[in-house]
């Protein structure tokens, strides 16, 4: 009997081992961001942005609580800083100055917060997993990934004219509150401004008188996987100053999956969340 039972429990740690993970919990703000609650060398409580396309963390100077004791050299870098995530401790974290984050956000972490370990974002119930093993993917769709300079990069073909797929690379970006923001490579070559439907336009200058205009369009069709989604947010730049360089998939497409991601970067795992048909958000 006593055999069986120390069976039993070895089978349990077993098992237990196999599936051990961490949870972080988050909130998502009305701009898509997600903001986690921390506590900075055991002084400093700030709310930083999740930023999934940077791997360390960084203050804004528009933050709305102190950061006394995070201390900076000349080059605006502090190194050696601990973060505390309810029952997790994170160290020998470097922290940059005066980067703005977003809305609500006194500055931002990056994926340091995974440790170079498999994790997933829970949209549904708002909160990350750090798993130690190689975790359940049953339900979801793998997709490829290009980890590059602490950023991912997935594939999604887009449907611009009738029913023509555009393949193009995406930047998967969380600081970006609205949907996809294209290059401006691919806003000339696929004649953006001429094939979507325009719904919003903001003109800018700088102080050359240089001026940057954005505009709004509704991207008919987006294939992420084998999930579509249609009527898509879309924004590019035109005008005489176009610094766009890359294509960003940005936070309210985000949300519309739960997503994991391999340890080794290479590959990550959608399912669609409850935000997957939800409005648009709209960027003023």
């Amino acid at each position: 009997m006593l055999k069986k039972i120390s069976f039993v429990i070895l089978l349990s740690a077993g098992l237990f081992s196999i599936h051990a993970q961490q949870t972080i919990p988050f909130r998502i703000t009305k701009h898509n961001n997600i903001i986690v609650k921390t506590l900075v060398n055991k002084k400093d409580s700030l709310d930083l942005m999740f930023q999934i396309a940077m791997e360390d963390a960084s203050i804004s100077p528009e933050r709305q609580r102190k950061a006394d004791h995070i201390v900076f050299n000349k080059e605006e870098i502090s190194e050696n800083n601990t973060v505390q995530i309810g029952k997790l401790t994170l160290n020998n974290i470097r922290f940059s100055d005066n980067q703005l984050a977003g809305h609500e956000a006194d500055g931002k972490i990056g994926t340091i917060l995974f440790g170079g370990k498999a994790f997933k974002i829970d949209y549904d119930n708002s909160q990350f997993i750090i798993y130690d093993q190689k975790p359940d993917v049953n339900d979801y769709q793998p997709i490829a990934t290009l980890y590059d300079q602490e950023a991912f990069y997935i594939a999604a073909d887009n449907v611009i004219d009738g029913d023509k797929q555009q393949e193009a690379y995406f930047l998967l970006q969380s600081g970006y509150s609205g949907g996809l923001l294209y290059s401006n490579d691919f806003t000339a070559e696929k004649e953006l401004d001429k094939k979507l439907k325009i719904t919003g336009e903001k003109t800018l200058k700088n102080s050359s008188g240089k001026s940057i205009i954005t505009k709004q369009g509704i991207l008919p069709f987006l294939k992420v996987g084998n999930s579509v989604l249609k009527d898509v947010s879309a924004g590019f730049f035109v005008g005489d100053l176009k610094k766009q360089t890359v294509n960003y998939f940005g936070a309210d497409l985000l949300r519309r999956f739960n997503w994991i991601f391999d340890a080794d970067r290479k590959t990550a795992y959608i399912k669609p969340s409850k935000y997957f048909s939800a409005p648009y958000y709209k960027i003023n």
